[in-house]
Formats: structure tokens, C-alpha cells, sequence
């Protein structure tokens, strides 16, 4: 079964990727940092430049420069759409797996080309201090228009 352990932990787990996204949308860096353990890992291996990041604040270098390419949403542009929907969250403990789907539209800042990216998050969480953070994040690309 693809949901299993606490109510309380899942649902709090949901919203640690709610929050993710939202950070995404506005481009907040400070919200997306504080969703990472300290010592986490995030690897994006079909991404250049972005196969390896290890600790957050590592993490959250990479993904600030990664996402000076795009407008914001505070900036009433055409900003990048960034949707994430957790197909699993399996707790046990204070350790917990998660799979996540992502839907992302931005346009290329090369070519100007909308593009449309579906994309999947294997993810692993640990309960620090009554809190649910990402320790491990590896995506992967499924499929891109």
C-alpha cells in the first residue's frame, strides 16, 4: 500500500512538499532551504551541473542558481509552473519514504520554447525536532513536451 503509517506524520509529510512547491513557484529560497535536513542530498542526474548536491547549503546554492533563469510569480511575468503530487509516503517511525510526481512549464530562456516537464521524486525523510525534513532527493525525468 502506498500510504501507510500515521495520519499525522503523512499529512505533515504532504505539506513538506506543498511547501516545496510553493517555494518553487515564488522563488523563495529561504522556504524552499528550510524543507532540508542539514546534511541532505539532492541529485537531479539528467540535469547538467545539477547531478550532485550534497548538504543544504550546497543545496540551496545550486537550485538559487538554477532558478535566476526564470521569473517569479512576484514578478507578474511568465514565471515556472512547478506541480508536485506525492504518489506514496510510507512512514515508520521517524524515518519515511516518499514518491513524488512533479509537473513543471516554464519557457526555455534560450529559445523562448514552452516547455513541459513530468518528473518523478524518490525521496527519504527523517523526523528531526517534531519536524519532517528531505534527506535524500533523486529525480527523474518521465517525460518532457
Amino acid at each position: 500500500m502506498p500510504f501507510t503509517g500515521p495520519l499525522e506524520d503523512r499529512i505533515l509529510i504532504r505539506e513538506l512538499i506543498e511547501a516545496y512547491a510553493d517555494a518553487v513557484m515564488i522563488r523563495d529560497a529561504d522556504a524552499w532551504g528550510a524543507v532540508w535536513a542539514e546534511d541532505a542530498y539532492w541529485s537531479l542526474p539528467e540535469v547538467p551541473g545539477h547531478e550532485e548536491f550534497i548538504g543544504r547549503e550546497a543545496i540551496v546554492n545550486g537550485w538559487v542558481a538554477s532558478m535566476t533563469q526564470y521569473a517569479s510569480m512576484t514578478d507578474y511575468a511568465e514565471p515556472m509552473i512547478y506541480i508536485a503530487t506525492p504518489g506514496a509516503i510510507e512512514v515508520e517511525g521517524g524515518n519515511a519514504t516518499a514518491r513524488v510526481y512533479t509537473s513543471e512549464i516554464y519557457k526555455d530562456p534560450d529559445s523562448g520554447k514552452e516547455i513541459r516537464v513530468r518528473g518523478r521524486y524518490d525521496d527519504e525523510l527523517r523526523k528531526r525536532d517534531g519536524q519532517w525534513l528531505f534527506t535524500r532527493r533523486i529525480y527523474k525525468i518521465v517525460h518532457v513536451a
